[in-house]
This record gives C-alpha cells, sequence and structure tokens, in this order.
C-alpha cells in the first residue's frame, strides 16, 4: 500500500494518523505541493483533482481524505475509529467536517495562493486570514468536544478517532499561522494527550521523509 502525500498536507496528516492506528504496512511517497509535482501529468491521469493524499491500495487508487477513511474503517476494522453506533458515529463525522469543510478548505495551499497573486496578501495577511478561519472552526469543535470527550482526553468518547485524526492536522496548521489557542481548552488537552501516542506521534509533519531537516 502506498500514500501519495506531502508532509505539510494536512489530509494527508489525518491518513497517516488511521494509517499508523490502524497498524497498516505502507510506504510514502513524496508529492511535493510547493514544486508543483501534483501538476504532473503521470499523477493527473490517476488523480484528476491533483490534490494529496492518494492511497493506492494495489487494487485500486482512492483520493479524498474522507472516503480514504471509510475505505480503511471497512477493510482494517481494528482498532476501530468510528463508534458502532449509529448516532455516535454521525457525531464523529460532524466533528471531522467541522474541519474537513469549515476550516481547511479556506486554508488550504490553492487558497492561499491566490490571495497572494489576486489580492497581493503578504505573510501577515495571510496568518491574518488563516486564523480567523481557523478560530471560528476550533470554537465549534471546542463545544462539540466538551459535550463529546468523556475525560477531555480525545475529542469523542475515550479512544483515539477520526475526529481526532482531523483535529491534529489543523492544530498544526493553527501553530503554524501564530493562532493563540490557549483559550480552546479542550482542544489543548487533546492534543497534549493525542500526541503521545505514538501512532500520532509517528504522523507529524516533521517526522516525514519529505520533511525540511
Amino acid at each position: 500500500m502506498k500514500l501519495y502525500g506531502y508532509y505539510r498536507s494536512s489530509a494527508s496528516y489525518r491518513i497517516r494518523i488511521a494509517l499508523n492506528a490502524k497498524r497498516i504496512e505502507w510506504d510514502y511517497v513524496s508529492i511535493r505541493l510547493d514544486k508543483g509535482q501534483q501538476h504532473d501529468p503521470d499523477y493527473l491521469a490517476r488523480n484528476p483533482m491533483g490534490f494529496v493524499p492518494m492511497l493506492d491500495t494495489g487494487d485500486a487508487q482512492l483520493v479524498e481524505s474522507a472516503a480514504i477513511a471509510e475505505h480503511l474503517e471497512l477493510i482494517y476494522p481494528e482498532p476501530p475509529l468510528y463508534p458502532s453506533d449509529p448516532i455516535a458515529r454521525a457525531q464523529v463525522r460532524e466533528m471531522q467536517h467541522i474541519i474537513g469543510s469549515g476550516v481547511q478548505p479556506l486554508t488550504n495551499l490553492r487558497v492561499l495562493q491566490h490571495l497572494r497573486a489576486e489580492f497581493g496578501q503578504d505573510d501577515e495577511g495571510i496568518d491574518r486570514w488563516c486564523q480567523r478561519w481557523i478560530a471560528r472552526g476550533f470554537e465549534a469543535f471546542e463545544a462539540r468536544a466538551k459535550e463529546r470527550s468523556t475525560d477531555g482526553l480525545f475529542s469523542f468518547g475515550n479512544s483515539l478517532s477520526y475526529a481526532d485524526a482531523w483535529l491534529m492536522p489543523q492544530y498544526y496548521n493553527a501553530q503554524r499561522f501564530g493562532l493563540d489557542t490557549s483559550r480552546f481548552t479542550t482542544i489543548e488537552s487533546i492534543v497534549s494527550h493525542c500526541s503521545g501516542i505514538d501512532a500520532v506521534a509517528a504522523a507529524h509533519p516533521s517526522r516525514q521523509p519529505d520533511a525540511p531537516p
């Protein structure tokens, strides 16, 4: 199994956490978004949107992190990253979408490049943009985590779930863009705890082969 990704890609980070948590053997293929490798004709032939991650299972090439997550849960059910209860499962999905639909699309590389090229935004302007939208998403995620976390160690219940796999990359981005996250006390507690889990720690951008030294 091969994961095509980029060390700093939020969506790739999510799937690295899932693959590690499920103890799946996988190889990493770097697609350097900063060098435009996602526009390579061969890559686009397999992945027309040119996004990362792309998971090559040997039988199929899957894109979109939410679709990949669903596939992994069906094929590799242990340990589960979704609850078995239908309502609880939908609640974890909701928390995924707070991040994956409500925040990340506004702060991805294509959007930031467009803000620079078309609207003349500098680094300070980019940081303010990202801080605004990440903070708005974290307000919603914090509220849900307070309701649904058993002990403030995980986003939902008392075990690692896809809600955590979606939160961790966005927290990394929050730090990268200079957002003060101290008011999000539940998120801070969850991130602190999950960062100590081997499967999560190994997925961190700084530990990927294409990360700068």
